[in-house]
């Protein structure tokens, strides 16, 4: 990536906070400082979502789980967009103070604020008067619609803070502050969980107080964000002249980003081919346990994220400052505590799926179908701990094409075609063996290629 010129911004860097310990504190010692913020915002994450389902299920009915599973597809299109600001801009952020350039850092912050108000603003716009039919196409059916729709309206209406709240985050781990990032999460979280019995029940709002709950969390969060980064005595910071987007900013951040985008993106075209097949194939009730299993199972994802999100900076950082033993290190202990999460997520659900299940729903049918694709579905879901670690590493240090294919294979071109292909012969059954199948293929290709990627920095290392 090409840097820019220097632009004087009379700034006392005795003043502003540079983590140089990314490039000299013990591997260890730095992972868990960055990555035990994340992955109790990222677990406080998953149970945000959770919150709202099981008020939902509980409220509402299991129906509106079903509905709210139907609206997954489209969640993942605004989350790919998110994505695609956040992540490269966070990525780009932690290489160019690895290599010093805090002018370009800054500009980043700008260049994300308002990319992440033109592409939430865009979204808005063009998915909303077509609501009802994406809906439809993304599996709804005349029960499921009207709560897919009352709960997607409220959200795509607050979708510019949702963009921002995430995008700003994501700066905050990658500029120092894994801590504040993970307060502002933990926040929403809370008042979410305050909010909802409040709007669903007291309100009698039903899914569409779920939503408004959800909207004013992130503004809340929002705000605080921005009062965070109006500080001018911290090296990133709200100023004059950062928020005029910049083409190589934009393009850098983008391309880096793309890779979470494209996955989110083929993850949306699966979602609608899983949830198309199984109302073909099992009706609403099997939309609505895989909604349920999918929320059971983020759990265990969002801590494996979070151990990603703790290794960026370290490995971004790192890679900048031609560090190739140390990003060779906090991947293989990133891969280590990964692995044991999603191992240990597989014994629990394998071991107690329906009292799990019954969190959510006392509707017998959707338990029943629940436990079974939950126990089909997690097979060798270990495995996909060290799959996420790996495609998240290639994106941490800058290597877009390789992230975005290891994207790829897991989420479609593997997946796809089981997809397509088993449920013919094995009807519902043929869905849920289709994710296991294309789990255990695409880790098998991960291996490969980070075995190929680790005898380059070897060669590097030699030649230093």
């Amino acid at each position: 990536m090409r840097n820019f010129a220097p632009v004087k911004l009379n700034i006392d860097m005795s003043q502003q906070r540079v983590p140089t310990a990314l490039g000299t504190e013990k591997i260890s010692k730095l992972l868990m400082q960055y990555a035990i913020p994340s992955i109790i915002a990222m677990t406080a994450s998953s149970l945000y979502n959770m919150v709202d389902s099981i008020f939902i299920g509980q409220g509402v009915g299991a129906m509106a789980i079903s509905g709210i599973a139907i609206t997954f597809p489209l969640m993942n299109i605004t989350a790919a967009f998110g994505s695609l600001v956040g992540v490269g801009a966070s990525t780009l952020t932690s290489v160019k103070l690895g290599q010093r350039d805090y002018d370009t850092a800054r500009r980043v912050l700008g260049n994300v604020f308002v990319l992440n108000i033109l592409l939430g603003a865009m979204l808005t716009l063009v998915t909303l008067p077509l609501l009802n039919p994406i809906l439809y196409f993304f599996g709804a059916s005349d029960n499921t619609l009207p709560y897919a729709r009352d709960y997607m309206q409220i959200i795509l209406i607050g979708n510019i803070i949702t963009h921002l709240y995430f995008g700003l985050n994501a700066l905050l781990r990658s500029s120092g502050h894994p801590e504040k990032a993970m307060y502002a999460t933990i926040g929403t979280v809370l008042v979410n969980t305050i909010l909802d019995p409040i709007f669903i029940f007291g309100l009698d709002m039903g899914i569409r107080g779920a939503a408004i709950a959800t909207v004013i969390a992130q503004s809340l969060a929002l705000m605080w964000q921005i009062k965070l980064f109006s500080n001018k005595n911290e090296l990133l910071h709200f100023q004059k002249g950062i928020f005029k987007l910049k083409k190589r900013i934009v393009f850098d951040s983008l391309a880096i980003g793309l890779s979470p985008f494209l996955m989110n993106l083929a993850s949306c075209v699966v979602v609608i081919l899983i949830n198309n097949a199984l109302v073909t194939h099992g009706g609403d009730y099997a939309i609505g346990a895989y909604g349920l299993v999918n929320r059971l199972v983020f759990v265990s994802i969002m801590v494996v994220m979070g151990f990603n999100q703790g290794m960026q900076p370290i490995a971004g950082y790192n890679y900048g400052a031609r560090r190739y033993d140390r990003v060779t290190q906090v991947f293989k202990l990133t891969v280590m505590w990964a692995t044991g999460v999603t191992t240990f997520a597989t014994i629990l659900c394998m071991g107690i799926p329906d009292i799990l299940v019954r969190i959510f729903t006392t509707d017998e049918e959707l338990i029943r179908i629940s436990v079974k694709a939950m126990r089909i579905i997690l097979l060798v879901f270990p495995v996909v701990g060290f799959q996420m670690v790996t495609g998240n590493f290639f994106q941490s240090i800058g290597m877009a094409s390789k992230a975005i294919f290891l994207s790829l294979t897991r989420q479609l071109i593997f997946l796809l075609p089981c997809i397509l292909i088993l449920p013919h012969y094995f009807g519902e059954n043929g869905v849920w063996y289709s994710m296991p199948i294309s789990d255990a293929i695409a880790t098998i290709v991960a291996a490969i290629m980070l075995w190929q990627q680790f005898q380059i920095f070897k060669k590097q290392q030699v030649d230093q």
